[in-house]
């Protein structure tokens, strides 16, 4: 069997050389070996190999069928290195590669698929990958490597060690009422005023939520409505009548056009998303964390 090890990258690059141009002395001259250098790394590749890989003629070298075999199996190993090498090139320096982002749910309405675009645009060689998960889960595969960059909150997590954070924004609660409801033409509306209204919630009965927060700091319990498993889909059980809801900020976009959000007065608990990124960082995701910065939340005004 074939010794293996003796295929080091520098002897497959000169026994390439070899074959192309066939002659020791032209392969010599354009890799800095002298002659006898070269003659003695190809007889040492031969005796690796298990035969002649060169046929010795009267001006030059050329081929064997076992040098054909093994040249073909070189060229494809030192054109993969050189792929590698320019895609490690282009991964540091920010323009190529492939780059990992994770997020939540209501980030993924407006704020990531609108930077992603933008950053897509302004980098089109770098392959985008997304996985949606809630916060805890994101940090978890930040800290094992498998995320480069992370859209998270602090809701229910506190901030975590061990990660760059870069914070984007403090997302403020909305509510979504129908457009026939009696304070729906109000350009704010005080949490107390909906103390008797049904709610349409996401999260499991029991565990804690911003709503159950912001109500306590009204004054109130809210009383329990519908519960659907997507945060989306309270949207359309608002619309038919059956209750109202709390929407974040981040994701007013996606509240449909029978809905309409308004403001709530006082001091209300919010989350502050960020950006979270391991140490050290991709340039692509330290790009990306500052592009996630310059997005603008959408107002109310768009569901009026």
């Amino acid at each position: 069997m074939p010794d293996t090890n003796a295929f080091d990258t520098a002897t497959l690059r000169l026994f390439d050389e070899v074959a192309r141009s066939g002659s020791f002395t032209a392969a010599a001259e354009l890799l800095g070996y002298t002659q006898s250098a070269v003659s003695r790394r190809v007889a040492a590749l031969e005796r690796a190999a298990g035969g002649p890989l060169f046929e010795r003629l009267p001006r030059g070298v050329r081929l064997t069928p076992a040098g054909h075999l093994l040249h073909r199996h070189a060229a494809g190993v030192l054109d993969r290195l050189e792929r590698a090498g320019e895609e490690l090139a282009a991964l540091h320096r920010g323009s190529g590669g492939t780059l990992r982002v994770g997020s939540f749910a209501t980030a993924n309405a407006d704020l990531v698929p609108a930077t992603l675009k933008r950053f897509a645009d302004r980098r089109p060689a770098v392959d985008l990958r997304l996985v949606e998960a809630l916060s805890p889960r994101l940090i978890e595969r930040l800290h094992a490597g498998a995320l480069d960059v992370a859209v998270i909150s602090d809701y229910l997590v506190a901030p975590p060690g061990g990660l760059r954070l870069v914070p984007l924004l403090e997302d403020r609660l909305l509510v979504a009422l129908p457009r026939d409801h009696p304070l729906a033409g109000q350009d704010d509306v005080d949490l107390r005023d909906l103390a008797g209204e049904s709610w349409i919630e996401a999260a499991p009965r029991g565990q804690p939520t911003l709503l159950l927060a912001a109500c306590a700091a009204a004054g109130f319990t809210p009383r329990g409505g519908l519960r659907v498993a997507e945060w989306s889909g309270k949207f359309g059980f608002v619309a038919a009548g059956l209750g109202v809801t709390l929407v974040p900020e981040l994701a007013a976009r996606a509240v449909p056009a029978s809905l309409v959000l308004r403001r709530l007065r006082g001091q209300l608990p919010a989350r502050t998303v960020y950006a979270a990124l391991p140490e050290p960082a991709l340039p692509a995701a330290t790009e990306l964390a500052g592009m996630l910065g310059e997005w603008k939340a959408c107002t109310t005004d768009t569901r009026t």
